[in-house]
């Protein structure tokens, strides 16, 4: 059983208890001040035992207060936003099946746990920048952090004279790792070895190119050649130009870098590496200093990924095929593992995007928070109860839960106020359901294509500007392909829309572009379960859309084409240059490519090829070409055969063996050489039994046992 308690503040929502609660299939009292005086309501449910959905996101906090101060409560509380996804907007009066649809969602059980990936921080900072700004930020977080500076130069004002924390310089030669396990690896290659450092200053008194600064390091390039600051020296010790270069290493659990450019430059930078590149005066600079101060102690993260080898097209005998999760991955957390045929998958660098998830094509790679199966049970929920509660061209809106769900939050708010209606904001339209995500880019065409089958006329994937330059791209090839699947099965309009914005007014013009046109659908909505497994979710789907294809018919099977880079297809073979060797056969993870142990024949099927190409890049004779398309006949789940030839029989035995072409090509080729002459030669003729046979019945042959 589950209790949903829903309030309107102020009466700001046109909310129809009644209707809500026949869609819910529950009573559905009203409330207007539930945080306040009608709290006691809120309490009693808690005890009862039963799941609580709050449909209030404003006083989450103060709700969870009041839970744990009482007595008796026992009830899981969960909390769904209906006001500005639904309830702030000048469709507000058609919203009750769009929120009848977030009550019922929010209604489903939690997902259950995934393992998860910890973290152990001894508060080790390494502060890498100009020498007054990182003493700066170093002063700040000393109290907390053991800090160890990289000094790059002076700054505008260079060290201060009392040494406080250990420095370091030199040419950096890498930083790897992750919160409580970074790595950093220099070479010290200055005159001055600041270990030795006094900061006396008597060799910037000394030196007459002032090439020292008040880092403590020569500058070569204005050094002359007097020496005098070694000789002013000579007592610490410190500087020495004979010295040589020395490669040095130091582990840390914190990296903050003030430089201008960043030394991990990547757009998900990993956990524990914070870039300023203007110092503490940015913007960001306290919240930073902040975030750091609060890094001491052991974390956990979730595991967002499962990766299955077996189903992985990654690559065989060292041939690369499939390389998308490596190539979309903005954390730099998936590298190559050819020798072993599979990617590895860093779990301490991965950031749950879930990216290289939507453009893996045989679903080795899974997304678990949450898992595939949860996220379909909640898409086909909220389709399912939107309709039943008379709702009509349900267009689901996919968005990050933190940039996404903030612009959708505003854009509410800006309806409601009046100084957004004077700007034209209308707010989130009835048809559009707004689906939080851990990240944008975490869902695929397995989940988009099946909420058209369950029943969604479009499905809009938000992005805001935050998300990697890779993951747009990777979202728009993705809904290519999805677009012109379901044009060439005949469902015309637009039902895929990658909305790009970052201000309220762009993303409420943006949905309300999407009833520009009108979306053909199945005319029955499915009903099947999500898989656990990424194609088996898209062979039902498949099924299920190809059912009541308008453009399928019985008289001839339908090929549609579609882009490249699609997880579906067949390849085509040139018979002629064909050899049947088979490498194909061997290459292909998916099964798609079989041979026939009783005959030379190359048979293939459609359904299991997931356009890798591996097959083409194996293929010695290039008589290999990838063909993405969906084949909507019975064929694509049967073997055909693409290649055939007549069987090379032994000149001694008659037995069958290979392939009269490939025989024929290896006898071509190999009839010049000096090692297959004469009876050499006539023993390539025949089978593997009779070779060995004539080899040692023969009289002119020096055989093992005479030497």
């Amino acid at each position: 059983m589950t209790t949903t308690l829903i309030c309107d503040c102020n009466q700001t929502m046109p909310l129809e208890p009644k209707t809500l609660g026949a869609a819910l299939a529950e009573p559905l009292p009203l409330h207007s001040t539930l945080c306040r005086r009608e709290a006691p309501a809120f309490q009693r449910a808690i005890r009862s035992g039963d799941d609580v959905v709050v449909a209030c996101t404003q006083e989450r906090r103060l709700f969870t207060e009041l839970a744990a101060q009482t007595e008796g409560a026992v009830s899981p509380i969960r909390f769904v936003n209906i006001r500005e996804t639904g309830g702030w907007s000048r469709d507000a009066k058609n919203a009750s099946p769009k929120i009848a649809a977030l009550l019922a969602a929010a209604h489903l059980p939690e997902p259950d746990p995934v393992p998860t990936v910890s973290y152990a921080s001894q508060g080790r900072l390494l502060i890498v920048g100009p020498l007054d700004e990182a003493e700066k930020a170093a002063a700040l977080v000393a109290d907390t952090l053991q800090v160890s500076i990289f000094s790059t130069g002076p700054g505008a004002r260079g060290g201060s004279q009392e040494r406080r924390w250990p420095v370091m310089a030199g040419r950096i030669d890498g930083l790897r790792g992750w919160l409580g396990a970074f790595s950093l690896r220099w070479t010290r290659d200055n005159p001055i070895d600041l270990d030795l450092c006094t900061r006396c200053n008597a060799c910037l008194s000394a030196c007459p190119e002032q090439a020292i600064g008040l880092d403590y390091q020569i500058d070569l390039a204005k050094c002359g050649t007097h020496r005098d600051c070694e000789q002013a020296c000579s007592v610490a010790g410190a500087i020495r130009f004979d010295r040589a270069s020395e490669a040095l290493d130091a582990e840390f659990d914190l990296v903050l870098d003030l430089g201008a450019g960043a030394l991990i430059d990547w757009h998900a930078p990993p956990q524990g590496y914070f870039h300023l590149p203007g110092g503490l005066a940015q913007a960001e600079g306290l919240a930073t200093l902040l975030r750091l101060r609060e890094l001491v102690g052991e974390f956990e993260k979730p595991k967002f990924f499962d990766y299955k080898q077996k189903l992985c097209a990654h690559s065989r005998n060292e041939v690369v095929g499939c390389n998308a999760c490596v190539e979309v991955c903005s954390a730099h957390a998936i590298s190559s593992d050819k020798e072993r045929q599979r990617i590895v998958v860093d779990p301490q660098l991965c950031v749950g995007c879930g990216a290289c998830t939507t453009v893996c094509p045989t679903g080795a790679l899974g997304y678990t928070y949450p898992r595939t199966t949860d996220q379909g049970r909640r898409l086909r929920t909220l389709v399912s109860t939107y309709l039943a509660a008379g709702g009509r061209d349900a267009a689901l809106l996919l968005h990050g839960e933190e940039g996404g769900q903030a612009l959708i939050e505003a854009l509410g708010r800006g309806a409601r106020l009046e100084s957004g209606r004077r700007d034209g904001l209308n707010g989130v339209p009835a048809h559009v359901l707004p689906v939080a995500l851990r990240h944008a880019a975490s869902t695929g065409i397995d989940l988009w294509l099946g909420a058209i089958a369950f029943g969604a006329a479009q499905v809009a994937v938000l992005v805001t500007g935050e998300e990697a330059p890779p993951y747009v791209d990777a979202l728009r090839q993705q809904m290519a392909v999805a677009q012109a699947l379901l044009h060439g099965l005949g469902y015309t309009g637009t039902h895929f829309h990658l909305i790009e914005a970052a201000t309220p007014a762009a993303l409420d013009a943006a949905l309300a572009g999407l009833r520009a046109t009108r979306q053909r659908v199945p005319a029955t909505a499915a009903r099947f379960a999500v898989a656990a497994e990424k194609r088996g979710t898209l062979e039902m789907t498949l099924d299920h859309l190809m059912a009541q294809a308008p453009a399928a018919t019985a008289a001839e099977p339908l090929a549609v084409p579609l882009p490249a880079g699609s997880p579906f297809g067949a390849i085509a073979v040139n018979r002629d240059s064909c050899t049947l060797c088979l490498a194909c056969v061997s290459a292909c993870p998916a099964g798609a490519l079989q041979d026939n142990p009783n005959a030379p024949q190359l048979r293939f099927i459609e359904k299991n090829c997931v356009q890798c190409g591996l097959c083409q890049t194996t293929c010695p004779e290039d008589a290999i070409a990838l063909v993405p398309r969906l084949l909507v006949a019975p064929e694509r789940k049967q073997p055909v055969v693409l290649n055939e030839a007549k069987p090379w029989a032994c000149i001694r035995c008659s037995k069958p063996f290979g392939t009269q072409k490939a025989i024929e090509a290896m006898l071509g080729k190999l009839a010049g050489h000096a090692m297959f002459q004469g009876e050499a030669l006539e023993r390539l003729k025949m089978c593997s039994d009779c070779r060995v046979i004539d080899l040692y019945s023969a009289q002119n042959e020096m055989k093992i046992t005479q030497l």
